[in-house]
């Protein structure tokens, strides 16, 4: 069987579901290592810096493209491996064992993983999506510090941010440790360091996605 064929089947398709949300998580870290920059509340100075750095450097821009290419795989595999589990299991069960056999957001990754999805487009939509044009055009970068304190004070927008950091808490909650457990990485002496990092991870890297919005809304940072 070669590297191809692997892929495809079942166990290969989880292989690369995991890699890829590996590498998501890094991508989380670091975008909410940006997004704290708001808390110094020194009119955004910190956060355009870190902003202007990501959006300029050549080497980030490269990384960024892979890790949006990643995203695809990751959200495509999801699907594919959610619409196979759902064909293998036929007509379903007719009772069905809930919590008994597995907790609630491991059997709905597929819906979370949906709302964090629409969740990212509106987030691409109104930030990432105008700033990477305006400077692709050459028009320099969008005072994006400026243009979230604008959004942020329509509640709607507040209200799919939380919804989506939510969504978002839930998929990692099942996702971190699933996806070292599929490489292997979850021995007995290790099992439970990796179930408490990624509840924390689950915990933090959302919360202060979530605080974000909040932040502006309430004007707890100017």
């Amino acid at each position: 069987m070669n590297w191809i064929q692997f892929f495809s089947t079942s166990i290969g398709k989880k292989l690369q579901m995991s890699l890829t949300g590996l590498f998501l998580i890094v991508f989380l870290l670091v975008h909410c290592y940006i997004n704290a920059q708001i808390f110094y509340n020194d009119g955004g100075v910190r956060f355009n810096e870190a902003a202007h750095f990501m959006g300029t450097n050549f080497v980030i821009r490269f990384v960024e493209i892979g890790l949006f290419a990643l995203l695809i795989v990751h959200i495509v595999q999801g699907l594919m491996l959610y619409t196979h589990n759902r064909a293998r299991r036929g007509v379903g069960y007719q009772v069905s064992a809930g919590n008994k056999t597995s907790a609630w957001y491991s059997r709905s990754m597929a819906l979370l993983g949906t709302l964090v999805l629409l969740f990212l487009i509106i987030h691409l939509s109104k930030f990432w999506g105008p700033n990477r044009l305006s400077q692709t055009i050459g028009k320099g970068e969008l005072p994006l510090y400026d243009m979230m304190k604008e959004e942020f004070q329509a509640p709607w927008v507040v209200i799919v941010y939380l919804l989506g950091c939510f969504s978002l808490a839930w998929h990692l909650v099942h996702g971190f440790y699933s996806a070292f457990q599929t490489l292997g990485l979850t021995m007995h002496r290790y099992k439970a360091l990796v179930k408490n990092v990624g509840l924390a991870f689950s915990v933090l890297v959302p919360l202060i996605f979530a605080l974000m919005p909040l932040a502006f809304w309430l004007h707890w940072v100017s």
